[in-house]
């Protein structure tokens, strides 16, 4: 990396950073008196419900810290359109289905068919940007030393939905503890920058963007919260992880540095299965695991440190696995 690239992927951390603090600041009052407000879920832990009537929709100031940078200093690297494209697709879905709760004062917002028939839209472009120009789109195998596997356009494009749908709701259950899943995507957004920078996929002031904004909004969701991102935030989040990820052809990583994201979707499915097998027991104490862990006697923030430490240790190992 040659010096001007150093100053680049500096400024546009601190600018992304500054801009979404910046936005926030100014947004949570908005949100509080537009009475955009969080309602917890009736079967969410007791410790919980004191933070119904927090303001949501936060990843509102994220979406836009991180859109400014790009557009600041992206202009004419078309390598970034296909995550762009997704993060903010996903970040539209999301609003929707905050405002939809915000509005009714709900815990569910869009439908389950809703989302899905949007997420399936969006991805469906997403695969047609990432293919566009004949692009490659194979997935490294990690620990291969430049190994791709290759299942044809109808495979690839399969997987690709697979990987993104499952990412996004990942990234959407993790969004349980305050800071968690801002805190545990930190280190994602610096193994993907390796990740674009070895296979030159070109995303990597995205990813500067991305830890730049994350930051900036953790100055207010930090524990005790003040502000939660809502599915605006949680979802972009996701379309960017799997964004960048696609792009970088290192698909098949994700389970690797987004074990957490993995296990959050893993256990509700293991509670409801399991709940509905046994007639009405639970597997865990509740679900998603964060949850389970609460229940157990961690604190908020024992659960975010624990989470984000396994998850910068998988991180590393990712990185060793990106042979080419």
């Amino acid at each position: 990396m040659n010096e001007l690239s150093v100053q680049m992927t500096t400024a546009s951390v601190i600018v992304a950073f500054a801009v979404t603090a910046l936005i926030e600041w100014r947004l949570i009052p908005v949100l509080r008196a537009e009475k955009l407000r969080q309602t917890e879920r009736d079967d969410g832990p007791e410790s919980h419900k004191k933070k119904t009537g927090t303001p949501t929709m936060g990843g509102i100031a994220v979406l836009a810290g991180l859109l400014l940078t790009v557009l600041i200093f992206g202009r004419g690297n078309e390598s970034l359109i296909p995550a762009v494209f997704l993060t903010m697709g996903f970040g539209v879905v999301g609003f929707l289905d905050d405002f939809i709760k915000a509005r009714r004062r709900r815990s569910l917002g869009l439908r389950a068919w809703q989302k899905l028939a949007l997420q399936a839209v969006i991805t469906v472009v997403f695969c047609l940007l990432l293919m566009r120009g004949g692009s490659e789109t194979g997935f490294l195998v990690p620990f291969s030393d430049g190994l791709y596997l290759d299942f044809g356009v109808i495979g690839n494009a399969v997987l690709i939905f697979l990987a993104v749908t499952g990412t996004t709701n990942g990234t959407n259950f993790t969004d349980g503890v305050d800071g968690l899943l801002s805190t545990v995507t930190l280190p994602v957004t610096m193994v993907l920058f390796y990740g674009s920078a070895m296979t030159g996929a070109g995303t990597e002031l995205l990813c500067c963007a991305m830890a730049g904004a994350l930051m900036g909004f953790l100055v207010f969701n930090a524990h005790p919260a003040s502000v939660f991102m809502g599915d605006t935030g949680s979802l972009a989040i996701g379309g960017f992880v799997a964004g960048v990820a696609c792009s970088c052809r290192m698909t098949l990583f994700i389970p690797v540095f987004g074990f957490i994201y993995l296990i959050e979707v893993i256990s509700v499915i293991i509670q409801v299965l399991y709940f509905k097998s046994t007639h009405g027991k639970r597997f865990f104490r509740m679900a998603p695991i964060h949850h389970h862990f609460e229940l157990g006697g961690w604190s908020e923030t024992r659960v975010v440190n624990i989470f984000s430490i396994v998850t910068a240790l998988l991180s590393l190992v990712a990185a060793a696995a990106l042979r080419i």
